[in-house]
């Protein structure tokens, strides 16, 4: 599949625009630490708790909402609370996204002005239509189908002419279900490639120079 006929660049953020390791060691603590508070139980319970709700929900957030009655936005305020002067700007990446044509969206997991904060740190702001994270989301997280329902209606996106762009395999397969090109961008590169995937390459840039390529051609 080419990248002809693409008007609204749909990007994931942690690990897609950056690598995220460095802040999200802390933002990892910080969510451990506040989990201890909320609920009494110590660092390995918290941990343990921690990942299961990742993995049964898609965000750690929902499970301790729906089992702790922990306020969802507090907690992700609070664990997003990190030092970003970790980041590093990227003049050519910023050059690259704002020479896609049509739009430019950002769509996380990530809440409480994480996303917003990032793309400060890293110099691509003002580069993005909009913002949508779990809290748009209504804290429905990728990959659950309604997610990505969601983002279509709340920025009237036209699937067929729209690419989601994602470090995460199985993030893309709900989108290319509803009509999205998908590109998976990072070291994992499936082989034999599933028939969701649509373009795969080892950075976000590799893959913009691709994009923009087709462009002037």
């Amino acid at each position: 599949m080419s990248f002809a006929g693409i008007r609204t660049w749909v990007f994931d953020l942690d690990n897609t625009l950056y690598p995220a390791r460095a802040l999200y060691d802390e933002i990892g603590e910080r969510m451990t630490r506040y989990i201890m508070r909320a609920t009494k139980l110590d660092t390995a319970g918290a941990l343990e708790i921690r990942e299961r709700y990742f993995h049964q929900y898609g965000a750690t957030v929902v499970g301790l909402m729906r089992h702790h009655g922990i306020d969802a936005r507090d907690f992700l305020l609070d664990v997003h609370e990190a030092d970003h002067s970790v980041l590093e700007p990227d003049a050519e990446l910023r050059e690259m996204i704002d020479r896609l044509p049509g739009r430019r969206i950002i769509f996380t997991n990530g809440g409480g002005g994480h996303a917003e904060r990032v793309l400060n740190s890293l110099q691509l702001d003002g580069l993005f239509d909009t913002v949508f994270d779990i809290e748009t989301a209504e804290l429905t997280p990728k990959p659950q189908r309604a997610c990505y329902e969601r983002l279509l209606a709340h920025c009237d996106i036209d699937a067929r002419g729209a690419i989601l762009i994602e470090d995460t395999l199985h993030n893309l397969e709900p989108a290319h279900d509803l009509g999205f090109a998908t590109a998976l961008v990072g070291v994992v590169h499936p082989n034999p490639r599933p028939p969701y995937l649509d373009h795969w390459a080892p950075d976000v840039k590799a893959l913009l120079r691709l994009a923009l390529g087709a462009e002037t051609r």
